[in-house]
C-alpha cells in the first residue's frame, strides 16, 4: 500500500514529466487517456485519488508549446467532466445508500459533501468542482437526496465549463514561465492545497459550530 501511495505521489508532482513521456510514446492517444482519467475522478466514487486539477495544469502547459492542441484538449476534458459527473449522479441515486451502508470509509467524504450541499444548495454543483475529493462525492451525494436532474445538468455543465477552462488556461499561459517549470512540484502542491481550502474551511466552520452546540 506505501509503495502505491508512494507512486501516486510520485506521479502527481512529476506530472509534467510523465505527461509528456506519453504523449511521445502515444501521440493523439493522449487526449483519450485524459478523458478517462478525468471522466473516473469526477465519475467514480472510488477514484477521488486520481490528479485532476495537477493533471489539467500539465495538460494546459503542454498545450501553450503545440504539443497539445488547446481547443480538442478543452473539448476533450470539458466532454468528460460533464458526463463523469453525470454517470456519478446516476451512481448516487441508485445506489448512493447501498455503497455507503458497504464501504464506511467513503460515508466521511459524502457527509462533508452533503454539508457542503446544505450551504450552498445549488450552487454546490458549480463550487464543488473547484475542490478535489469533494468534487467526487458532490454529483453522487446530489443523486443520493434526488436532487432535481434539470437543475443537476445545468450546474454540471457550467460548472465543468469554468473548471476546465481556468485549469487549462492556469498551465497554457503560466506553465512554460521558467520559474513554474523550474519549481513544477511546488506549483503543483500549491495548486492542490489553494483546491482544497475551501473544503477545509467548511469542515473547520462545522467543527467550530458543532463545539459551540
Amino acid at each position: 500500500m506505501q509503495n502505491i501511495t508512494e507512486m501516486i505521489l510520485d506521479i502527481i508532482l512529476h506530472l509534467d514529466q510523465y505527461l509528456n513521456m506519453i504523449l511521445q510514446n502515444y501521440g493523439v492517444w493522449t487526449y483519450m487517456l485524459l478523458f478517462m482519467i478525468i471522466f473516473c475522478e469526477t465519475g467514480l466514487v472510488f477514484t477521488p485519488f486520481l490528479p485532476g486539477d495537477s493533471i489539467l495544469f500539465a495538460a494546459g502547459a503542454l498545450a501553450s508549446i503545440g504539443s497539445l492542441n488547446i481547443y480538442s484538449l478543452f473539448f476533450t476534458i470539458f466532454i468528460a467532466a460533464v458526463l463523469g459527473d453525470t454517470v456519478n449522479y446516476a451512481i448516487g441515486k441508485s445506489i448512493g445508500s447501498h455503497i455507503l451502508n458497504r464501504f464506511e470509509k467513503l460515508r466521511s467524504h459524502a457527509e462533508a459533501a452533503q454539508l457542503f450541499y446544505e450551504k450552498h444548495g445549488y450552487l454546490t454543483i458549480v463550487l464543488g468542482r473547484f475542490a478535489p475529493i469533494i468534487r467526487t462525492f458532490v454529483p453522487f451525494t446530489a443523486g443520493m437526496i434526488k436532487m432535481k436532474y434539470s437543475q443537476f445538468i445545468v450546474n454540471n455543465i457550467i460548472g465543468g465549463f469554468l473548471w476546465v477552462a481556468l485549469m487549462l488556461s492556469l498551465g497554457f499561459f503560466i506553465g512554460e514561465l521558467p520559474f513554474v517549470k523550474q519549481n513544477f512540484s511546488l506549483i503543483v502542491i500549491f495548486i492542490v492545497l489553494i483546491s482544497l481550502l475551501p473544503g477545509v474551511v467548511t469542515f473547520m466552520k462545522e467543527k467550530v459550530n458543532q463545539s459551540k452546540n
